[in-house]
């Protein structure tokens, strides 16, 4: 009987990816969620037919030089892949999945809600209760800004810019989007959105602003402190996607000013820090990286990063082959 495939996985995933993981595959399973090392994930590349990494994981020229002849597969726990030289893994005849649209709901709902979040003080308020600070209801305690009306700029409309664009429609929100290109006719008709090629244009015209792109060389920093400073005072940020896309200090100086309302973050650019000026304002909203966080999204992403897997060791081309 031919051995099973060696596949490592860097982090704990839920119990029913790793229950189908062990059936079909001689698995290295993480059970305590210990992030692995440098050292750990080099020698994991060397034993390995197959590795399932996360976003947790720095994944660069040196540690896919450790890989050994047998590694052919990186099958990535997420979407973003920034993370993975992919140039790297080329050069090395290693191929590369994500799994993109199971998480798009999940992420869409999350943004939304730092929308809220955001908007209407909602964490203040809420650190006020829990600190023993409330004394009842006052006519202009807490008072935020009315969503229903405002205009929703989004930087990236792909799956999830999509998806936060129908939320927002349904709170009563102008949808303004900048792209690559105009999304088809159809997209831009059910969210009745604005393309604004002009990426500094929208900005200064919208009252929130979410970034929903993906983070590459281009778009690092794609919110610098020039761009930052074009929002208006009332305005707010939101960001769900990748921490780098926000130069952090420069945001962190604006809110700080008071040269824009607030922000609402889920990611950080040098993740699990936080930039520390952040952490002491309570006009932004911090929150730890949860965008795909549900029960059902983690299983359907284990799910989707073991079709691509067992599509390559079958010699098909996996679904989300990079």
């Amino acid at each position: 009987m031919a051995e099973k495939p060696k596949l490592i996985v860097t982090r704990k995933l839920p119990d029913a990816v790793e229950a189908q993981m062990a059936a079909n595959f001689d698995a290295e399973l993480n059970g305590d969620d210990t992030p692995l090392g440098r050292s750990e994930l080099a020698a994991a590349f060397g034993r390995a037919d197959v590795i399932v990494p996360t976003v947790s994981d720095v994944i660069d020229a040196e540690i896919i030089g450790h890989a050994g002849p047998n590694l052919k597969l990186l099958a990535n726990f997420g979407v973003g892949v920034n993370h993975i030289d992919l140039d790297a893994a080329r050069a090395k005849g290693i191929a590369v999945t994500n799994t993109p649209d199971v998480l798009t709901e999940d992420t869409a709902d999350l943004a939304m809600a730092l929308i809220l979040m955001a908007a209407r003080r909602l964490g203040e308020g809420e650190r006020m209760l829990r600190g023993g600070g409330w004394t009842g209801w006052a006519p202009t305690q807490h008072l935020g800004r009315r969503v229903n009306g405002a205009k929703l700029g989004i930087i990236g409309m792909g799956r999830i810019g999509a998806a936060l664009g129908r939320r927002a429609r349904g709170f009563g929100m102008g949808v303004h989007y900048h792209n690559r290109g105009p999304v088809e006719a159809g997209l831009a008709a059910e969210l009745a959105a604005t393309y604004w090629d002009d990426l500094d244009a929208m900005i200064g015209a919208v009252d929130i602003l979410s970034v929903n792109c993906p983070l590459s060389p281009e778009t690092h920093h794609l919110l610098s402190a020039e761009r930052l400073a074009l929002l208006q005072p009332h305005a707010f940020v939101v960001n769900a996607s990748r921490g780098g896309i926000i130069d952090e200090a420069a945001l962190a100086d604006a809110l700080k000013s008071g040269a824009i309302a607030g922000a609402g973050l889920d990611v950080f650019e040098g993740e699990p820090a936080v930039h520390a000026s952040l952490l002491g304002l309570e006009n932004v909203v911090l929150l730890p990286h949860l965008g795909s966080a549900t029960l059902d999204g983690r299983i359907d992403m284990g799910m989707r990063a073991m079709a691509n897997v067992e599509a390559f060791l079958a010699g098909e081309t996996p679904p989300d082959l990079l």
